[in-house]
């Protein structure tokens, strides 16, 4: 139980950093910060991990290269949906 609330908490914080990197903070709030970290490191893990050789927060992995990939994902994954919304990935 207590791994499941830490991974929510990190997807939380991954999400509102790659939010800030992306500029798309002020559109949302901390429900959708969550799902930003957490699908992030999901996609992260599926397509970075195996190039690095280091797993996602997903995996029950934190470390830095998992945190680091895990915003990575994030990250990508707000790229695409500002792809999709507004024309520009920015």
């Amino acid at each position: 139980m207590i791994n499941f609330i830490v991974w929510l908490v990190i997807g939380g914080v991954l999400g509102w950093v790659a939010s800030m990197l992306m500029k798309t903070d002020g559109q949302q709030g901390m429900f959708l910060n969550v799902v930003v970290g957490i699908v992030g490191a999901a996609v992260g893990g599926w397509f970075i991990s195996p190039l690095v050789g280091v797993g996602s927060i997903n995996d029950g992995n934190f470390s830095i290269g998992a945190l680091v990939v895990s915003l990575i994902g994030a990250v990508i994954l707000l790229a695409i949906v500002n792809l999709f919304r507004r024309g520009t990935a920015r």
